[in-house]
């Protein structure tokens, strides 16, 4: 079960860190400009830092709680400003702008049970401060039996 968590941590953090270099183009923040965010120059480029930071933090499992929380701060007003798939002027642009709020949604989901689980025990967190007791995602049944 360890491994397994690593690599969905790896897995899900790849998305956020490969992305956040596209937040410095100007075709993505022409992009954010037409879709009506405030700032664009400023914003999108800070919110390819926190992608980026919180990416980084979920990867190696360090800070991995604040990390997720840095990508829930970045997953809200972004699903909700740039993919308003309601506000779509045609059908393919409502589908494709669909599935990319469900995306968001998904990984929102995602990065909340991070920011509760934590990252596990193949992490900086529990490499540097080990005696600290990690939540039990699947306990055993011997647990079960003495919680019962």
């Amino acid at each position: 079960m360890r491994y397994t968590l690593l690599a969905g941590r790896q897995l899900f953090s790849m998305i956020f860190i490969i992305a956040s270099a596209g937040h410095f183009s100007p075709q993505t923040i022409e992009s954010a400009a037409r879709h009506g965010v405030p700032m664009p120059g400023f914003l999108v480029p800070a919110s390819g830092v926190i992608a980026l930071v919180g990416g980084l933090s979920v990867l190696f499992g360090f800070q991995a709680r604040l990390g997720a929380w840095l990508l829930v701060l970045f997953l809200i007003p972004i699903t909700l400003v740039m993919h308003n798939f309601w506000a779509a002027p045609d059908v393919t642009t409502f589908q494709i702008e669909r599935a990319m709020f469900m995306k968001n949604l998904t990984m929102l989901g995602g990065a909340l049970l991070i920011s509760y689980f934590g990252a596990g025990p193949l992490s900086l967190d529990a490499f540097i401060n080990p005696e600290k007791e990690p939540i039990e995602w699947f306990p055993s049944r011997r647990a079960r039996r003495e919680a019962s």
